[in-house]
């Protein structure tokens, strides 16, 4: 690639040889990939780097490689996931909240510890959902999946139970692709609901060894459950989840919210897009958002497209969709 007169061209020098062949990537593999998102050219030789491209891309470029330096300062591991969140943080279009994510992506101490990883943000939003997660007792995580919605709550409470901060850990989902009545379905009741809570047991072994999740599931200090068994109960000192809530009744989601303890903190995620409720059935999502937002002590944290932290044909995927949709009801 050769710059233009309008071109920028940066200069970086890396302290640790050690270190610079993982920031680089098997093969050049992590430079590529920057290369590729930011149409820049990077040339290295020994402990210096060379970027050149359009004007402003060297900046996100620096920005990206600095921060993914200061995780393998700090002891991380760097990866294509990590280079691909490196790069959609530093694209972000708000300074401040680019600044922190980034700081935050480079910084042990400022993600969540389980006994399997740390966990940091890998988008803007995501930086925003930890400190609310961290501050208020109540948080509702709105947006398309793949967003980081579920897991880092998944994250935080299993952070939480490791620091003695809440005894419990309640996972529920609606199974209301079976209309709540599993009877048709094989099996014990076990076997009925796992197919719909499988993503939250998948969160919790991704955090935890899967020794500690039996164990802890076996004695009752990690709970996965339908959304009809949390009926009657009160939950004290509990880090309680609730997903897919888009596809509660405002009964159902009323009686969620209302089972709050002492020491207790809630975190209910969905996507009201994707609302698989009988038609005319309003979403208890929906109406909770109208009703509570505002509410001190309340948290609401929405997710975008450019936050799905999957493949990045997932974002691609759901732009169409949302795309289609505003074109379906300009047409009506």
């Amino acid at each position: 690639m050769t710059p233009g007169p309008d071109d920028c061209r940066t200069d970086l020098t890396f302290d640790d040889n050690r270190l610079l062949p993982l920031l680089v990537g098997e093969h050049e593999q992590h430079l590529s990939r920057l290369e590729k998102r930011l149409g820049v050219s990077v040339i290295t030789k020994g402990n210096r780097m060379t970027l050149a491209g359009p004007d402003g891309a060297c900046a996100v470029a620096q920005s990206a490689l600095e921060a993914l330096w200061g995780r393998l300062k700090a002891g991380m591991t760097v990866g294509p996931a990590e280079v691909d969140a490196a790069l959609r943080i530093a694209t972000s279009s708000d300074p401040e909240l680019r600044d922190q994510a980034l700081q935050a992506l480079a910084n042990p101490k400022a993600g969540l510890r389980t006994k399997r990883r740390a966990i940091t943000p890998r988008s803007p939003t995501q930086a925003v959902y930890l400190e609310a997660l961290a501050r208020h007792e109540l948080v509702f995580g709105l947006g398309p999946a793949g967003t980081g919605k579920t897991y880092l709550a998944v994250a935080q409470a299993v952070s939480l139970m490791l620091a003695g901060e809440v005894d419990r850990i309640i996972l529920s989902r609606p199974a209301v692709e079976a209309g709540e009545r599993l009877g048709f379905l094989p099996g014990d009741l076990k076997e009925k609901v796992d197919p719909y809570l499988r993503p939250l047991y998948d969160a919790l072994h991704d955090m935890l060894p899967a020794d500690l999740v039996a164990k802890r599931l076996e004695t009752g200090a990690i709970e996965v459950a339908p959304l009809a068994f949390m009926r009657g109960r009160t939950l004290a000192n509990a880090f309680v989840i609730l997903d897919e809530a888009q596809n509660t009744t405002p009964m159902q989601m009323k009686m969620f919210l209302t089972r709050l303890g002492e020491g207790s903190r809630m975190v209910v995620t969905g996507d009201i897009t994707q609302v698989d409720l009988p038609r005319g059935t309003e979403s208890g999502l929906k109406e909770a958002i109208r009703i509570l937002d505002g509410t001190d002590g309340v948290a609401f944290v929405r997710f975008t497209e450019a936050d799905v932290v999957r493949h990045p044909l997932v974002a691609r995927i759901v732009r169409a969709y949302d795309a289609a949709s505003a074109a379906e009801k300009a047409g009506e």
